[in-house]
């Protein structure tokens, strides 16, 4: 045991001598070398607004509520970003559509914290931009089986979601609550303002996801309205721009989509892109059914490379 300990003494202290001498010396830098970093609260505005109803930023819990998504997405900064990128190809036409259907613009937001302008599918099994559920979505008019999927139709998907939110604000009488209800359901809303005697969203006890709902739109509209005030500077030529494309109609049966995109000097994986909502190699529609692709063929494309490629 002794010489055990005794050939453990002369390692160590032929290690620590081996350090002196052999291995350079590592300089420490004094805390005034550090460059300083600092990150700062973001700054609430002192005076906000959803869909043209007034958000109460007086009270405390609605104030504190609002604080704790706008500081959670302004330092979300890869995935805030994203949105940012892709709302500048996606927002066109949601908004073009609102409008169509007379549903307020603060709406694109909604669609944003749903899904972050991607065609995700929940653990729930919502899908889409709008996230329907399979039976929401066909009881607002949106085929879903095997080969086609609308909730990823963005068209058809952003009217059937105005449809909701209209039968909504006629049923509940705010737009405030009828974005609640896309997240709880009208019948819960209902409830919740039956059984509390409230009449508004702000005044109302819900479960923490709906609690939270409205926050994270008012957030990601704050930060979408106006992105370098909330330190994203991203250029312009950085944004992704809405994607060219051709329509066409089709009524009869396409047995290889693969095949049918190279006869439109296409390829599947960008006829995929430009229609998200076709589910399998294959369209048969039904004799009363008339489908419209979008197409971008090669020379589109490489024309939208080059014209990027060109950009300072």
């Amino acid at each position: 045991m002794k010489r055990l300990l005794r050939t453990v003494g002369i390692l160590v202290t032929g290690g620590i001598i081996f350090v002196l001498i052999f291995l350079p010396s590592v300089p420490v830098k004094s805390s005034e070398n550090y460059t300083t970093y600092s990150v700062n609260a973001v700054s609430l505005p002192p005076v906000l607004t959803f869909a043209g109803e007034a958000v109460p930023l007086e009270y405390f819990d609605v104030r504190e509520s609002l604080d704790r998504e706008i500081q959670v997405n302004t330092y979300f900064h890869s995935q805030t970003i994203l949105i940012i990128k892709r709302s500048a190809r996606f927002f066109p036409e949601i908004e073009k559509i609102l409008k169509e259907e007379n549903v307020p613009d603060d709406f694109k937001y909604l669609a944003v914290i749903e899904s972050g302008l991607q065609n995700v599918v929940s653990p729930s099994k919502a899908a889409g931009f709008w996230q329907f559920l399979k039976k929401t979505a066909s009881d607002y008019g949106l085929e879903v089986n095997d080969e086609v999927d609308e909730r990823y139709h963005l068209e058809k998907a952003t009217r059937a979601a105005c449809q909701y939110l209209k039968n909504a604000y006629n049923e509940l009488g705010s737009w405030t609550l009828a974005a609640a209800a896309y997240n709880a359901g009208i019948n819960t809303i209902k409830q919740a303002l039956a059984t509390q005697q409230q009449q508004s969203y702000y005044d109302l006890q819900l479960n923490d996801e709906t609690a939270r709902y409205v926050y994270r739109i008012l957030a990601l509209k704050l930060i979408l309205a106006n992105p370098a005030k909330y330190g994203f500077m991203i250029d312009s030529t950085e944004l992704y721009r809405p994607l060219p494309f051709t329509e066409i109609k089709v009524d009869t049966a396409i047995s290889d989509l693969s095949r049918f995109a190279i006869q439109q000097g296409t390829n599947l994986k960008i006829l995929l892109i430009l229609n998200p909502w076709l589910r399998n190699n294959s369209l048969k529609p039904d004799r009363k059914k008339t489908y419209v692709l979008r197409i971008m063929n090669n020379d589109q494309r490489k024309l939208f490379e080059n014209n990027e490629s060109k950009r300072p």
